[in-house]
């Protein structure tokens, strides 16, 4: 009789400690479906692409605090996701995020969008769905001041030169278009092609036009050619769009909010990027 009240009593003590735990569940994860946060609206972007976006140790000019660490994130496309995140009624949670990972963290819900300067491309279309563009630029090449290649006006002035770009970026492909250019290795970020322009290992490395501003304007030995016979493009190589998850309900309502931001404001909102760059940028 002894045995079987003891037995009752842990069978009583166990179902208490399991609902317990299971309310303690259900509060840290009323998140909805996939364990994700109703309230919070989660962007990756690498936090290294100014002036759409960068790190800083602050929050001086809008920046918003990096999930996980102490650095923060400012940017373009920074003002962009808090425009965002606010139609949407929802907190604004910045990933730091390798450009490599950034659509594997999309594809694994551990982000609800990437808002990171990239262009929807009919390979990336495959993977992922965008909204409409929320800025438009032109490619441009980022040189040293005072160099061979400073007064150029056309791609086939770099003939001979050593030019790179972005890895897994569109900016990379199109560098075959310049005869007997010598294509060098993609690189992994745009700060560490800066290094290596500073340093001599290339000749230039092809950006789009805010990047390149931005380039020029943080090292006085840098300057930007913009070309009147360039690259050939695609619309949807040099526009920049959000992108989301296959089928995701978010995308008609990010449109409507881009729908809200003018043409005037998006250049406001870059030129105040572009002028609120760190100069280590």
């Amino acid at each position: 009789m002894k045995k079987r009240f003891a037995l009752l009593a842990m069978a009583i003590v166990l179902s208490m400690f399991l609902a317990a735990c299971g309310s303690n569940d259900e509060a840290e994860g009323s998140t909805g479906s996939g364990g994700k946060d109703k309230d919070v609206f989660r962007v990756g972007l690498e936090a290294g692409y100014a002036p759409f976006n960068w790190t800083q140790m602050d929050d001086s000019n809008g920046a918003v605090a990096i999930e996980g660490n102490s650095e923060f994130a400012g940017g373009y496309d920074v003002e962009i996701a808090k425009k965002i995140a606010e139609g949407l009624g929802k907190e604004l949670v910045i990933v730091k995020t390798k450009w490599d990972g950034l659509v594997p963290s999309l594809s694994s819900d551990k982000i609800d969008a990437i808002i990171a300067g990239m262009s929807p491309t009919a390979e990336r279309k495959e993977t992922i769905d965008f909204s409409d563009n929320y800025y438009e630029s032109d490619l441009v090449m980022v040189v040293k001041k005072g160099g061979d290649y400073e007064n150029a006006t056309s791609i086939q002035d770099f003939s001979g030169a050593k030019v790179t770009a972005q890895l897994n970026t569109f900016h990379y492909s199109v560098i075959d278009q310049i005869d007997g250019v010598q294509q060098q290795t993609a690189m992994e970020s745009f700060p560490a092609m800066r290094v290596a322009l500073e340093s001599g290992i290339i000749d230039g490395y092809v950006s789009e036009r805010p990047e390149g501003v931005s380039a020029s304007a943080a090292n006085d030995n840098f300057a930007m050619v913009e070309f009147t016979e360039g690259f050939e493009t695609s619309e949807e190589d040099t526009a920049i769009a959000v992108g989301v998850k296959k089928g995701s309900e978010l995308t008609d309502k990010i449109n409507e909010i881009l729908a809200d931001i003018s043409e005037e404001e998006q250049k406001e909102l870059m030129d105040a990027a572009i002028e609120n760059q760190p100069a280590a940028e």
